[in-house]
């Protein structure tokens, strides 16, 4: 008898589901890389450009140098974070360990919960990270949420006050400063022109502050 070959389902952007199913579905399609459940609704991500990498890697680069001088802080990097019964994938996440405050946990290789800090490169991705995604954060309890639209070369800092997200604004020299992190600043300047020295020698003149 001829043995039958089951075809595992496939997950198809603006498909709802619980996230049990989603769950279900993504380990079984090992070959899918980046699907998330935001809201309910699956969101599988479109092929990713090279100025998206290189913005996203630097942002990754910026978070890693500042955790490596900053003790019980961990930066993380295209993780699924599960919160809220929903499975979002960040860019990039900054998160104070449970030792220090933190309040997301490792359960089983997964981040449970809200990182303090999410950042998100926007470019096909820009009407999710601005609605659902948004909403999704706020609710959950990311305390700084960072967008960034390379197309118009636009970075908003939010930080989360009573509930809602308020953007923060640059000091005079346009630098932005983190109200959670203490000593995590970044000019948008260095971002778009993608100058990982003068990030660096801006976090060195935070941190001697």
């Amino acid at each position: 008898m001829a043995q039958t070959t089951t075809v595992p389902e496939p997950l198809y952007t603006g498909t709802r589901m619980e996230l049990e199913e989603f769950i279900r579905r993504w380990e079984a399609l090992p070959e899918l890389k980046n699907a998330e459940l935001i809201e309910g609704i699956v969101f599988v991500a479109s092929p990713v450009s090279e100025s998206h990498s290189d913005y996203d890697g630097l942002l990754g680069f910026w978070l890693n140098a500042y955790a490596a001088f900053t003790p019980g802080v961990k930066p993380g990097h295209n993780a699924t974070c599960y919160m809220e019964g929903s499975a979002p994938q960040p860019d990039a996440y900054l998160r104070r360990l449970p030792t220090h405050g933190g309040q997301a946990t490792l359960i089983e290789g997964f981040l449970h919960g809200a990182p303090e800090l999410v950042i998100e490169v926007c470019e096909s991705s820009h009407a999710n990270d601005f609605g659902p995604k948004k909403a999704l954060y706020q609710r959950a309890g990311v305390q700084e949420y960072i967008t960034v639209v390379p197309f118009g070369k636009e970075l908003i800092w939010r930080v989360l006050e009573n509930g809602s997200y308020a953007e923060i604004k640059p000091d005079a020299d346009g630098n932005f400063h983190s109200r959670i992190f203490p000593g995590l600043w970044l000019n948008p300047k260095h971002l778009w022109t993608l100058n990982g020295a003068a990030i660096l020698k801006l976090l060195s003149r935070a941190a001697e502050l």
